[in-house]
Formats: structure tokens, sequence, C-alpha cells
């Protein structure tokens, strides 16, 4: 954005709040903020006197102190950060590391154990299922072998047939064709 008289005055009306602030005294006004040797790439330095002995500024210290005390007010003020807002001789103010709500370890090991869970649950339905699968085939097979009956030829038991693969007769299963086909 452009810098114009109004930025600095702005300017100019934050160091006075922050010198107030700093020291708690009420004598600091707009017009005890100076600005010299402002150029188009709003560069400048400025001095803040003291209103009760006319000439006199007030220490570089004191000013960095109470710069640094609001710094965040005067970085607001103009919409801008630390890195684009920069006050030689006054170290900016960094912003704590983030640190996440919960630790990473934590986060790793509800994963872990998720996992192993949804294995355990995974073992435990497949398991279950085979044995219903296996209860049925056995069920299966009683109540064919109950609906066989024994056929007796001769007063000879005949041998129960398996009604799904069927009965192969060996008589008729040779290898080489002696007999013509029927």
């Amino acid at each position: 954005y452009a810098w114009d008289a109004n930025e600095e005055y702005l300017f100019k009306a934050m160091v006075a709040f922050a010198m107030r602030r700093y020291s708690s005294k009420s004598t600091t006004q707009i017009s005890n903020v100076l600005l010299c040797n402002v150029t188009d790439r709003v560069s400048f330095w400025f001095v803040v006197t003291d209103s009760s002995k006319n000439v006199t500024t007030v220490p570089g210290s004191e000013v960095e102190a109470a710069i640094r005390m609001n710094r965040n007010r005067i970085n607001n003020a103009f919409l801008l950060s630390d890195k684009t807002l920069q006050f030689l001789k006054i170290t900016s103010t960094l912003s704590p590391p983030v640190e996440p709500s919960t630790p990473v370890w934590l986060i790793v090991f509800g994963v872990v154990l998720c996992l192993i869970v949804a294995g355990i649950v995974f073992l435990v339905v497949s398991g279950i299922q085979k044995h219903k699968k296996k209860n049925k085939e056995s069920t299966e097979r009683e109540n064919l072998e109950d609906k066989v009956e024994v056929t007796l030829e001769n007063g000879i038991p005949c041998e129960a047939l398996d009604l799904k693969a069927g009965h192969i007769n060996g008589v008729f299963a040779a290898d080489d064709e002696r007999f013509t086909s029927l």
C-alpha cells in the first residue's frame, strides 16, 4: 500500500501509544515522534522527544523496550508481521513453536492399536464363519445319510451309493475296449 501522510500519522500515534503504555506517563504526544529520512521504500528512522524537557530525546533503550512490548499492536495496526515490518536493532518477537494438541507418539500408538484390533476382529469373524460352514456341511451329510436307504438284494445288504459323485462299476471301466460299445 502507499505510504502517505495518514500512514505516517498512524505510525507516530502507535509509537506514542507504545511509549505511554511503557512509561505509564501520558506526556508523550504524537508531535513528540519525529520521522527522519523517509524514502520511497518506506525506510526511515525516528526519534522520540520528551515533552517535559522540550529538546531532549528519550533514550534508545526505552524506545526499544516500548516497541518490543507493543510490537504486536503496531504490526496489527499496519496489517503486517515481524517479517514485513522490521525495526533495526530491535529483535523480532518470535512466536513460540507450534505444539500439536496430542503428542505424535500417541497418534502412532493409536494407529497401531487400531490395526491390531482390526486384525483380531477379522480373525474371530473368519473363524466363526468357517465354523458355521463346517457345521452346515456336517448336518447336510447327516441328512443325506439318513435319506439313503439300505437296499437288500437276495438278503445281502448293498453298499450305499454316493448320490453326489455317483458310483463307477469296475467291470465296465476297462482300459482296453475288448467289447463292442452298445
